[in-house]
């Protein structure tokens, strides 16, 4: 037996839904609600707010969308008539537009940069040849570059990291761009090649990431390479190759490393990577950090910023190192320092930061357990061996977008998030304020190397000049309103430094 106070609450729940059923068109049939096609409910105010979340939503995913038409076979024209450029859809340009307004509001030396600089004009008669990643912060630096005065061609140093919609805002703008998400590998080269090789174009200055722009110029185009003057570089795989070609003699220009400059270690690799390695992971495989063990592969300023995030959401983590200093840090930050056989069948998740190639091979991709996420926050692919995944004896299933399983024959399967490309900037975004320092940073190199006195660069590598590091932090203290100290006259002799700097030695680490 029910009480009135049951059955009254009973008609009244009957009584709700049935206003509910009838507000949005459901009739019940056999207990089953079905939509009825008879009636429409129009309601201003929720058609406004459909149409809206809908054109967002479909606006912001189509472009990322894969389809069967290459942009390479597409006819490729703006509003303007403009057709220097290949990306995946000009009709994203308005959102992707208000992507890079949303940008320069957290990039305030770029923005500074432009006011300050404008009217010199410093890198007129610049003509930049650029291979980054394609966002909204980079399209921030491209538009800084065109305002100082330069000319620029640009293409996407990453199969997977390209914003379709910043990039169609850029070619709206009148800007050469050639990148899209979901590049194949032919498709990579032949942007590079469109960006190097145009009707009176001949590039001075070459802005890159990861050095696969500065090889194709080398070995294709010899006498290009030789009449420009100097390359900025930004990646620790650029770098690397850099310094290769600089002990070899084959570097005949000067070349800036800003990826050992302290702006762009501290900042850019370390709290960046900090906050964008748990959205990489989040968004792609919706995973709980808490009580997850988690492998590091390498303890620089990469894997500080990984392992710091990890930590602080609960994750044991591990770290493998060569450098016994790096891996003595690690040990004072409390994290244990392991070799990967140790605990390649016990980790749920392992995230390579080294810079190196086969870090992980398939032999350890063999031991690993079922459900293990495998990812990659170096800048190159190098770093897991995915070729060795790409055999007979594997499944490949795709799950979303830069999300595979690689299936066993016992129907063991891991995760492997990107193809081994680098997981923040292929399955997520990085902070604009921590791009905003690397990329005017690379903004300011360009300057000085392109401004320079002949002889004051010879063809060597060369580190950022600390006073360009400095400058560029203290273009970002205004932001969080933050007042330096001046040394007195006394203080600045006893300590044998000029008042406004360099204040500390190239040697300092920081």
């Amino acid at each position: 037996m029910l009480s009135a106070m049951e059955r009254e609450g009973q008609t009244r729940s009957h009584e709700v839904t049935f206003k509910l059923d009838n507000e949005i068109g459901l009739e019940i049939t056999e207990g089953i609600p079905t939509r009825r096609k008879s009636r429409e409910i129009r309601r201003p105010s929720i058609t406004l707010s459909r149409e809206f979340s809908t054109t967002s939503t479909a606006s912001y995913s189509s472009s990322d969308e894969e389809d069967d038409i290459s942009p390479r076979e597409r006819p490729q024209v703006n509003s303007k008539g403009f057709t220097d450029f290949c990306i995946r859809n000009i009709k994203h340009a308005d959102f992707g537009r208000r992507e890079i307004e949303i940008a320069e509001q957290e990039m305030p030396a770029l923005m500074d940069l432009r006011k300050r600089a404008q009217g010199d004009k410093p890198l007129n008669g610049a003509k930049v040849v650029g291979c980054t990643h394609i966002s909204a912060q980079s399209a921030v630096l491209i538009e800084t570059l065109s305002q100082l005065g330069a000319k620029v061609r640009w293409c996407c140093c990453n199969i997977y990291s390209t914003q379709n919609e910043v990039a169609a805002a850029l070619a709206e703008a009148g800007y050469s761009i050639f990148a899209w998400k979901g590049q194949e590998e032919e498709d990579f080269w032949w942007c590079i090649e469109k960006c190097i090789t145009a009707d009176g174009w001949h590039p001075n200055m070459i802005l890159d990431d990861g050095g696969d722009l500065t090889h194709s110029i080398i070995k294709k185009y010899q006498t290009i390479f030789r009449g420009m003057k100097g390359i900025v570089e930004e990646s620790v795989t650029g770098v690397h190759r850099l310094y290769q070609l600089a002990k070899t003699g084959k570097l005949s220009i000067p070349a800036m490393n800003v990826n050992d400059s302290v702006t762009k270690q501290k900042f850019d690799n370390l709290y960046s990577c900090r906050e964008s390695v748990l959205d990489g992971l989040k968004r792609t495989t919706d995973i709980m950090f808490g009580g997850k063990q988690v492998v590091v592969c390498g303890y620089g300023e990469v894997g500080k910023g990984c392992c710091s995030a990890l930590k602080g959401l609960g994750s044991v983590v591990y770290v493998t190192e060569i450098d016994p200093i790096c891996a003595l840090q690690a040990c004072m930050d409390g994290i244990r320092v392991v070799r990967f056989h140790e605990v390649v069948k016990t980790a749920d998740i392992f995230i390579t930061c080294s810079g190196n190639k086969n870090v992980i091979t398939r032999d350890s991709l063999d031991k690993m357990k079922n459900g293990a996420i495998v990812c990659n926050m170096g800048h190159s692919n190098t770093e897991i061996d995915v070729a060795s995944l790409k055999t007979n004896d594997l499944t490949w299933e795709k799950v979303r977008s830069q999300v595979d399983h690689v299936i066993w024959p016992d129907g063991k399967r891991i995760v492997l998030l990107a193809e081994g490309r680098l997981l923040n900037l292929s399955c997520s975004t990085v902070p604009s304020f921590v791009l905003s320092i690397t990329h005017c940073t690379q903004a300011l190199a360009l300057i000085e190397l392109f401004n320079a006195p002949e002889g004051r660069y010879k063809q060597d590598v060369y580190l950022l000049p600390k006073k360009m590091d400095e400058y560029v932090a203290s273009l970002h203290l205004a932001t969080f309103d933050a007042h330096l100290t001046e040394l007195t006259d006394d203080q600045a002799k006893y300590l044998g430094l000029n008042k406004s700097g360099p204040f500390k030695p190239n040697y300092y680490r920081y």
